[in-house]
């Protein structure tokens, strides 16, 4: 493969993009190009190759190939003149109205999306209107060729995307097939996360000399990702999921289940139990899966239970965490996993839920990815209701005041009569915090013991000796602009300690945990004890758990469809979760 020269532009204007393309990326806000597409765009504009582009998920390779293709088509003829496959009709469907708004400004340009699931003739009906680029899964695309549906035959440009996708879920035979049909001339540009071998015999078949472009690590995790792992008893898996999910209430994440039976389940109890939860999976209908989509991305669901094959077409960049209730039969669709959160620049967090059988699938996932995992425990129910108690405060605190309220208070305040101001906040604080402390109350230990072999890893966060650090509660979060990797920083900053001095980092919404080595603790106390930034005082403070049992975060907004609220807090319909049996659960109800 040729070596692609590193042209480090600073402008979508520098690239070549014409006039069209460059109002249309003024219209949707884009300022400076990724990586990729610095990369991939002035090549593919310049000359006619092939192409070979590894970038993890969410990095822009839509536009890294949709802005050239765009530029290179003649809207004046009414012939196919460019072919994308993906692997999943929701990805389909996605790159589909991408290119639409890319190409806003291309008068008659038109795209035709071609996926299972919907009427095939409709879908030969807008071909035969004319469709410049055709967006299809390798499944119909075939199917439409067999019926003479589709001509592809004079295209120029064929683009694979998500390849090592396609081919996991078995569409060799069909990509190879429909390749097939395609004239020898035209330009390959194939996408991909990883480079399995299956992969680069496309490209060795298929390509000619190909530019090879590899933003990152071939196969590596994005470094805005943050991987953990918890050790539990295969029969906690799922009251596990539940602990990391209260530890948090404003989780927004995707938890990968392997089979859809699992994905359907999880879902399920999750509902039971009063999260905003749902599933996505191949049994579902179009409309159903469009329902769903809409409802995640409007965060009206905040765990999203799905299989790998159905998570191919979410594209939301604002999920906060991925957790793998159960870790993939390929360990190379790991990197797709966690390249859901970490997304457009902001962090995120992974999370995989183990036994000690899968122990050793952790270091194989280590060595493809290049990252090493954290060492977590599942928080216990002091942890979680320390959590919940300060998010419950920092809800009341930011909550603006709905005066429709105002002509109740003389009566409110006649009720509340004699109550002095410390006893009152304690009794508004118990009406939520005793219902959910009591259900925790007697909650088991749910960590399997530590993997001996674990012990000696450096950087390992669980390797850290019990009583050998602190836990720290410091008033700043996400509403601060912080998230775990930049608070992290301005720690190590301030503190001048080393790069792993500064661990277990959790950010809440106005508040947050850190560790450190019990070494630190005099210096930290005494740095923050008078520390202002930008006028508002900064408060460290000991937190009463050593937060070694911390899980980095994750968390569960609840809510309860009968408007009773029952546990957690922050939400007046929400409702707790607990590891109580489900009979317990409903006689309280």
């Amino acid at each position: 493969m040729q070596p692609i020269l590193n042209t480090y532009m600073n402008t979508f204007e520098q690239l070549g993009l014409n006039e069209q393309l460059l109002n249309a990326i003024k219209d949707m806000g884009f300022e400076t190009p990724s990586e990729v597409q610095d990369k991939a765009i002035p090549v593919l504009l310049a000359k006619d190759t092939d192409m070979v582009a590894l970038a993890q998920t969410g990095t822009g390779k839509t536009a890294a190939f949709g802005f050239p293709l765009i530029q290179k088509i003649d809207a004046n003829s009414r012939e196919t003149q460019g072919l994308i496959l993906s692997p999943t009709r929701e990805l389909c469907l996605q790159i589909t109205q991408e290119l639409k708004n890319y190409s806003k400004y291309v008068k008659g340009l038109r795209v035709v999306a071609i996926y299972g699931g919907a009427s095939i003739t409709e879908q030969a009906k807008e071909v035969r209107r004319g469709a410049h680029i055709v967006v299809a899964t390798p499944g119909r695309m075939q199917d439409m060729i067999r019926r003479n549906m589709v001509d592809i035959t004079n295209i120029h440009t064929c683009v694979l995307d998500e390849a090592d996708e396609m081919l996991n879920m078995g569409f060799y035979e069909d990509i190879t097939s429909i390749l097939s049909h395609t004239p020898r001339e035209k330009n390959t540009w194939l996408f991909s996360a990883t480079m399995p071998r299956e992969v680069a015999s496309i490209a060795s078949e298929f390509m000619s000399n190909p530019y090879e472009i590899t933003v990152g690590t071939k196969n590596a995790s994005s470094k805005n990702v943050q991987h953990e792992y918890y050790m539990v008893s295969g029969r906690d898996r799922y009251l596990a999921l539940k602990r990391l999910a209260d530890a948090n209430p404003d989780i927004f994440s995707v938890i990968f289940c392997r089979t859809k039976r699992d994905t359907q389940s999880v879902a399920e109890k999750l509902v039971e139990d009063g999260y905003n939860a749902a599933a996505l999976h191949g049994d579902l209908s179009q409309n159903q899966r469009d329902l769903v989509m809409k409802s995640f991305r409007n965060r009206q669901i905040q765990m999203l239970v799905a299989t790998d094959v159905a998570a191919r077409g979410i594209d939301v960049d604002d999920v906060t965490h991925v957790i793998n209730y159960q870790l993939p039969d390929e360990i190379e669709t790991y990197t797709h996993r966690s390249g859901r959160t970490g997304r457009a620049g902001k962090s995120g967090v992974s999370m995989v839920i183990i036994t000690r059988s899968e122990f050793r699938k952790i270091g194989a996932i280590e060595r493809i990815i290049k990252t090493k995992f954290d060492a977590k425990q599942i928080p216990n129910s002091e942890e979680i209701c320390e959590i919940q108690l300060f998010h419950l405060a920092s809800k009341i605190k930011e909550t603006e005041i709905n005066h429709e309220v105002d002509n109740f208070i003389p009566a409110i305040n006649d009720v509340l009569k004699g109550i002095d101001r410390e006893e009152l906040i304690k009794k508004m604080i118990s009406v939520e915090f005793s219902r959910f402390a009591n259900y925790y109350k007697n909650a088991k230990d749910l960590n399997a013991p530590s993997v001996n072999d674990r012990k000696n890893r450096s950087n390992d966060a669980g390797s850290i000796p019990s009583g050998g650090d602190v836990r720290y509660f410091i008033n700043v979060g996400e509403k601060d602009g912080y998230d775990w990797k930049s608070l992290k920083d301005f720690l190590k900053e301030q503190l001048d300690l080393g790069r792993d001095d500064v661990f277990k980092v959790d950010v809440k919404e106005s508040f947050s945990f850190f560790n450190t080595e019990a070494a630190h603790t005099e210096a930290i106390l005494s740095m923050f004890s008078e520390f202002k930034m930008d006028g508002r005082f900064i408060n460290v403070e000991i937190s009463k758990n050593s937060g070694g049992r911390r899980n980095g975060g994750g968390g569960g907004r609840r809510n309860d469809n009968r408007g009773k609220s029952k546990g957690g807090f922050g939400n007046k319909r929400s409702k707790g979760s607990f590891d109580k049996g489900k009979s317990k659960r409903r006689s309280n109800r």
